[in-house]
């Protein structure tokens, strides 16, 4: 058996080791298998550089994103033809036969591998020329998306509902593309408005540029511009030019102007029209004693005929009005000055969570992160320490609002007594809104400051376990939490 297996290895080994001439060298399958290994060490490395130098060495010299992913990748590429070359010819290879047999190859293989290399040139165009970058916005065969990936090859780039397109180099560099962020991502958006003749263009002009600055987003510098495009087949038709810091976040800018908008020409009266036609008809006396689209019903006469008369169906049943969020928060002291686009943005801010019956919503002691609204259904509030009922909060009612304004822990568990829905307002939505509706601290500083002897309690609770900072403590307890406010919603 031993002298099988002594046999066995001693053939491998010679047909490992056996030389094969190729073009003028002599290797063997032993050479070649090292030699791919070499290869795929090369391959890996140069990987690796390339990740160092983008992630820590180009980002310490305060290199740009565009400029840090153009000098890896072609200081990879070099390193990798370096490196396969100084392989080739440590491995025995013969590199001039082998350019000899590369030159012969080439010209059969070039026409098959055309699109390749023309990419390949394409990749290095745009890596040198730096037209486009990575994290460039573009807009490029109707879609548009944010750069996040250039190779030799092709460039990937990530589209706004999260997907990622191939792109061929050679299309980017031979077809027109759209750079929005090419020196910086300022750019104009253009909202086409119409309005009833009988409106007065002044007054117009007058809102749309109210309009356009009650928006955060738009600059002030160029100013807001209105223009009157003419007169339209049912409107007379006008456009609003304003310009922001960040042309890629247009679609959400835009849907808020036109939310301001639409408010705005409420107040002032101004209609927006819809196409109207007048219907002439040639033979208009055809429609007389046509009754069929209506509901017939009869009345006796004295002499006991019927008399025909058309009725109007009714509805069997009233539906009832749903509850809208907008009513509900006006309910909650501190809300109930918003205006339709305040209430509009802080209920943007937040968002709907099931509860199922006896679920918890949240237990004595956990963070006050999120005030509640309940739509539907109805929670229980409880202490479970010493099993003690406190409340059931139903359709309408709120809760979480004081351990969210002061970030204390919550002193009761809640849970769902039903299949129950609320509207929830985080903590992160919530100074989203303070700091875009300042007044609103004021409010909420008023309302607090009459339940003095509450926040002592508060305050003195939060001392206790050691959630109070130096800097915001004071004896004034109305004092401690307009501090405490600032420091946990980031206001000035």
């Amino acid at each position: 058996m031993d002298t099988f297996l002594k046999q066995l290895f001693s053939y491998t080994y010679n047909i490992v080791t056996a030389p094969i001439e190729i073009g003028g060298t002599s290797v063997s399958l032993s050479s070649i298998v090292k030699l791919i290994l070499c290869i795929l060490a090369v391959i890996f490395l140069t990987r690796a550089l390339k990740n160092f130098l983008k992630k820590y060495v180009l980002t310490r010299m305060g290199i740009d994103e565009g400029n840090r992913e153009a000098i890896s990748t072609i200081i990879s590429y070099g390193m990798a033809t370096l490196g396969f070359v100084v392989v080739l010819q440590t491995s025995g290879f013969n590199i001039a036969s082998l350019a000899v047999i590369a030159g012969g190859l080439g010209v059969g293989i070039g026409f098959g591998l055309q699109d390749i290399t023309k990419n390949f040139v394409s990749g290095l165009t745009l890596l040198v020329e730096r037209k486009l970058k990575l994290g460039d916005f573009i807009e490029f065969d109707g879609m548009s998306g944010y750069i996040k990936e250039i190779s030799i090859r092709s460039t990937i780039i990530r589209t706004f509902p999260g997907g990622d397109v191939v792109v061929p180099n050679s299309e980017l560099v031979n077809n027109r593309i759209l750079n929005w962020s090419y020196e910086n991502f300022m750019g104009r958006i253009d909202i086409p408005i119409g309005v009833a003749y009988e409106s007065d263009p002044v007054l117009v002009t007058e809102t749309l540029l109210k309009s356009a600055y009650m928006e955060p987003a738009v600059l002030r510098e160029p100013p807001p511009r209105v223009l009157f495009l003419g007169f339209g087949d049912n409107s007379l038709n006008f456009l609003l030019w304003v310009w922001v810091n960040r042309i890629d976040d247009r679609i959400t800018i835009k849907s808020s102007l036109n939310f301001i908008i639409d408010y705005n020409f409420r107040q002032q009266g101004i209609h927006i029209p819809f196409p109207q036609r007048d219907l002439w008809l040639r033979n208009p006396e055809v429609l007389n004693g046509m009754g069929s689209l209506a509901v017939r019903d009869t009345e006796k006469q004295e002499d006991g005929g019927d008399v025909p008369q058309f009725v109007k169906p009714q509805l069997a049943t009233q539906i009832a009005r749903p509850l809208a969020i907008k009513d509900l928060l006006r309910q909650v002291t501190y809300f109930q000055n918003f205006t339709d686009l305040e209430l509009r943005q802080l209920i943007e801010v937040g968002y709907r969570k099931r509860l199922a019956a006896s679920e918890i919503l949240f237990r004595e002691g956990d963070p006050g992160d999120a005030f509640y609204i309940v739509l539907s259904g109805s929670v229980e509030v409880f202490v479970a320490k010493i099993n003690k009922h406190l409340t059931t909060l139903t359709t309408g009612q709120f809760l979480g609002e004081l351990a969210l304004m002061l970030g204390i822990p919550r002193t009761a568990t809640v849970r769902g007594v039903e299949d129950t829905i609320l509207f929830a307002i985080t903590k992160k939505g919530f100074e989203k809104t303070l700091q875009s509706q300042p007044e609103l601290y004021d409010v909420i500083v008023q309302e607090l400051g009459k339940h003095k002897e509450e926040l002592a309690q508060r305050q003195k609770q939060l001392r206790e376990m050691g959630l109070v900072n130096e800097e915001e403590d004071d004896k004034n307890p109305i004092d401690w939490m307009r501090k405490r406010l600032k420091n946990l919603f980031n206001l000035q």
